[in-house]
Formats: structure tokens, C-alpha cells, sequence
């Protein structure tokens, strides 16, 4: 107490006073979540109350706080995701005993690294244990089309460091798919360096079917069209086109937003009718946007209703269930789907070991369903979530994305759940063999996950080991949100 002024001693008991009410309102707040979520004392896994905790402990805007306390020295509480209800009470002592209050101690030193222990843990069972010497986090590489037909392909793959191969089911068949995943297995066994199988469930995306419209026709900002829901050939529309899900054309509103080619080209529904939706065009490219079949289309401003799997996944799941390690869920929005897929895996492989599954978060609905849906899916499997920033930064808009993927992954460390980075990581050095500088300080943040993807390319491999390079280097800088003081060498 010696060296305190009576104004110290006042504000350090009004702190304590403070964060006593947050610990309380955490604690509460955390209960009535878990109640919700019709969880019992009983039932609570250590993930499931952390999460509530940390759920409950932003429902708070603690920004003065956080000053205040790091004016004092104290913990600002700015890295308590991991152990939320450990971090108040390692304060509250601190505080305690800096008030001169008797019998203040402190919690088991052991329990403050339990909430990263068990993140890693759910790590090491989903994309295995990281090779020594090796960044935290893991590479997972989309294996493109040669990877079924030239093994060393493969092999230069697995040997770069890829610690997981990921095969999407949008494209090409079981056969090719089973080539690819023979492949991976052999190279893994040969190399004896491990290797994961994510098969990436193709599930609702929407895409454009056909197109009536003069040749090389391209949208530009003002340009109206016509989206009908099935184009027929006396058509009367001198531009027209339909989706693989006609269904969603009556799903729109006068004002409902269409974005055409990953946002390439934004529009509005003007006018509407049954079965068709005149929309007009308010940003685009300068060059315009090519209108044509294959090209994804998203409606951002609309929830749209459409089955979590289509009959192609159902097809799909016969051979997945059997030969994939993980199993990406693509636009999952709800427990039900999560639920639905669960039940269909353990009807086609009832013996084997629960797969991985990773819930790819690619719409508004599923970022405020995600504790929800973590909790439904860990409950009954190894469990990842995917920030699919593709689909994700369309539908939230590219402003939002940035503060969005920051944010799941706070949440997901709460609830001790890998999470795996993906979209154009790298996009240009995996594609033309040369990396940009925007693209570097991506890569860097992607550290943060605990598995960083890359899209298919010619420098594939090279891709591979230059991420893996870039994730040590970052490594020895921070963990999560923590930053790790090592020795700076170029001005010692």
C-alpha cells in the first residue's frame, strides 16, 4: 500500500468494483446462453461455457475500461478469448491485492494455457499433428484435375509441406476423385509425412443455367435484364437469363439485390412478376461483366430458402462418407443442416469414426447462426470452421468482410474451433508464379487460423512451401493476437 495516494487507492478499488459487476454480468449472461441452447450444469463442456462467457463479455462495450486498466498496467483484456472467465478472475486478484484486500490469490497457473491446449488438441485431430520445425499453422492445397493422373504431381505437393489436400465436388466425378485421394494416401505413406482428405460438398451454390443475348455481350453500369424463372425459346426478352434454381427467382422483392460473377457486376430487382424479375445493373467493371452459364450469382440482401444439400450431394455423400478424412459443409446456414449432414454420414458409414467437419461460413445467416452451429457440430464431431471469403465478402459486402473474418476468428478461439483461411491466399503466385505485395500481408494475417488454403494453380507446390516459409516467419512474431517480443536483429 506504501506509495498510494488516496486518489490511487480510490480509483483502483472503483476497477475492482468494476470489473467485479463484469465478472458477475459474464456469469450470468453465460447461464441464461447455455439455457437457451438447452444445455444442462451437467452438459457443459469447457468449450460450451467459454464460449458463452465470451459471447456474454461482448454483449459489453468495454473500450474505456480497457484504457483505464492499461493506464494502470493491467490486463486490457484484449487477449482473454481463449479462457475468458480465468482472465476477470486473474484481474480481479490482481486488483484485489493491489487494494491491500487479504487472501487475494491467484488461479492455477496451469488452467491459464488450457484454452489454446484444447484449440490445439481439436487442431492436431482434424488436419493432424504439425511437422517439427513446421508453422502452427497447416496448408491445405486444392488439388486440381492431374493430381488423379500424375502421381508426382502429388508427390511435389506432399513433399513442399501440404498437410492437407482438398478435393472439390463441385468438379469432376468419383473416379477422379478416388485417383486423387490414392494419390495423396501413396505420397503421404512413401514421403512418411501425414496428409489430410477434405472432400468439399458442393451443396446450393447458384449459378447461372442459360442465356439469351447477342453474342459477347457484356453488363455495364444502367444496363436492364430480365431473370426468368425458365428460359424458354419464344422468349420475348432481348436480354434474358435463367439460374440452376428457378425457384429463387419468386423469392425476390422489388429492391432485392443480385450480384452477378463473385460482384463483378451489382444489381437491383426494379420490376417484378411471377417467374421473372427485371433487375438494372448499378456497378460493374468498366469493361463490363460477361453474362454466362456457369457463372455464380448471389442475393446478399435476401435469405434465401433452399435445401442445405442437393440431390448431386446426396449422390456425392455415398463415396465421401467412405474415402474423405473431413468434409467441408458448404453454405451451411443452420443447426437443421448441420443435423441433416450428421445423420446422413453416420447412415452410410455407422462404424467408422466420426468425420471432421468443416462448416464453411459463406452467408450473413450463417455468421449469426455460428455458435449455434459449431456447437451442434462438435457435439458429435471433430469440428472446423472455414471463413469462405469468396462467397462471404459478396454477400456481406468487401468492408465488412474485413472486420467480419476478424471476428470469427475471435469467436472461434472462444470456442476452441480450428479456422481455416481461405480465398485467393496467394492467388497470384499460385497462378502466375509471382506474389503481390497485397497478397503477402494477407498471407501474414492468415497466421492467426490454424490452417491457411490454397486454390488450384500451376505453381501449386511453390505456393505450398513459400506459405509455409512466410507462417514461420510470422510465427516468431505472434500467436493469435498476442505478439511475441523476440530480438529485433536488423537494428541490434
Amino acid at each position: 500500500m506504501a506509495g498510494k495516494t488516496g486518489s490511487d487507492l480510490e480509483d483502483l478499488r472503483g476497477l475492482l468494483a468494476e470489473v467485479k459487476a463484469l465478472r458477475e454480468d459474464v456469469e450470468r449472461q453465460g447461464a441464461g446462453l447455455r439455457t437457451s441452447w438447452g444445455v444442462g450444469a451437467d452438459q457443459t463442456s469447457p468449450r460450451m461455457l467459454n464460449l458463452s462467457h465470451y459471447l456474454a463479455l461482448r454483449e459489453h462495450d468495454l473500450t474505456d475500461l480497457q484504457y483505464r486498466l492499461a493506464a494502470r498496467g493491467l490486463s486490457s483484456l484484449g487477449r482473454s478469448e481463449g479462457q475468458v472467465a480465468l482472465a476477470l478472475d486473474t484481474l480481479i486478484a490482481t486488483l484485489r491485492r493491489l487494494t491491500g484486500e487479504p487472501g487475494a490469490a491467484y488461479p492455477a497457473t496451469p488452467s491459464a494455457t488450457a484454452g489454446a491446449a484444447e484449440l490445439e488438441a481439436e487442431a492436431n485431430r482434424l488436419f493432424g499433428r504439425r511437422q517439427r520445425g513446421g508453422p502452427h499453422a497447416r496448408v491445405m492445397a486444392t488439388l486440381p484435375p492431374e493430381a488423379a493422373a500424375e502421381p508426382e504431381f502429388v508427390d511435389n505437393l506432399v513433399a513442399a509441406g501440404m498437410d492437407c489436400a482438398r478435393i472439390n465436388c463441385a468438379h469432376d466425378d468419383a473416379e477422379i476423385w478416388g485417383q486423387m485421394i490414392e494419390n495423396v494416401r501413396e505420397a503421404a505413406a512413401r514421403l512418411d509425412r501425414p496428409c489430410r482428405v477434405l472432400m468439399d460438398i458442393a451443396g446450393p451454390k447458384c449459378r447461372i443455367l442459360r442465356v439469351k443475348a447477342p453474342p459477347k455481350t457484356r453488363l455495364l453500369r444502367g444496363d436492364r435484364v430480365v431473370l426468368v424463372d425458365e428460359l424458354r425459346e419464344k422468349t420475348k426478352e432481348p436480354i434474358a437469363f435463367s439460374l440452376n434454381f428457378p425457384e429463387l427467382v419468386d423469392q425476390l422483392v422489388v429492391g432485392s439485390e443480385v450480384f452477378i460473377d463473385d460482384g463483378k457486376a451489382a444489381a437491383r430487382v426494379v420490376s417484378k412478376a411471377a417467374g421473372r424479375a427485371e433487375i438494372e445493373v448499378y456497378a460493374a467493371r468498366e469493361k463490363g461483366v460477361r453474362l454466362k452459364p456457369g457463372k455464380g450469382v448471389n442475393f446478399p440482401s435476401t435469405e434465401l430458402d433452399l435445401p442445405p444439400l442437393t440431390s448431386k450431394d446426396f449422390r456425392d455423400l455415398d463415396f465421401i462418407a467412405e474415402h474423405a478424412d473431413l468434409i467441408g459443409y458448404s453454405f451451411v446456414q443452420r443447426v437443421d443442416d448441420v443435423e441433416l449432414l450428421q445423420d446422413h454420414l453416420v447412415a452410410r458409414a455407422p462404424k467408422r469414426e466420426p468425420h471432421g467437419l468443416v462448416l464453411k461460413i459463406e452467408t450473413p445467416l450463417a455468421v449469426r447462426n455460428l455458435p449455434a452451429l459449431i456447437l451442434q457440430a462438435a457435439a458429435h464431431n471433430p469440428t472446423a470452421v472455414m471463413i469462405a471469403r469468396g462467397d462471404l465478402a459478396v454477400e456481406l459486402g468487401f468492408a465488412r468482410l474485413t472486420e467480419m473474418q476478424e471476428e470469427i476468428l475471435w469467436l472461434c478461439e472462444s470456442a476452441h474451433t480450428p479456422v481455416v483461411w481461405a480465398t485467393q491466399v496467394l492467388d497470384s503466385y499460385v497462378r502466375d508464379g509471382v506474389a503481390s505485395r497485397a497478397e503477402m500481408t494477407d498471407a501474414a494475417m492468415a497466421q492467426g487460423a490454424e490452417c491457411v488454403m490454397l486454390n488450384k494453380g500451376p505453381y501449386l507446390a511453390e505456393g505450398v512451401a513459400f506459405l509455409r516459409d512466410v507462417l514461420a516467419r510470422m510465427d516468431r512474431r505472434r500467436t493469435k493476437k498476442f505478439a511475441r517480443f523476440a530480438s529485433l536483429k536488423e537494428w541490434a
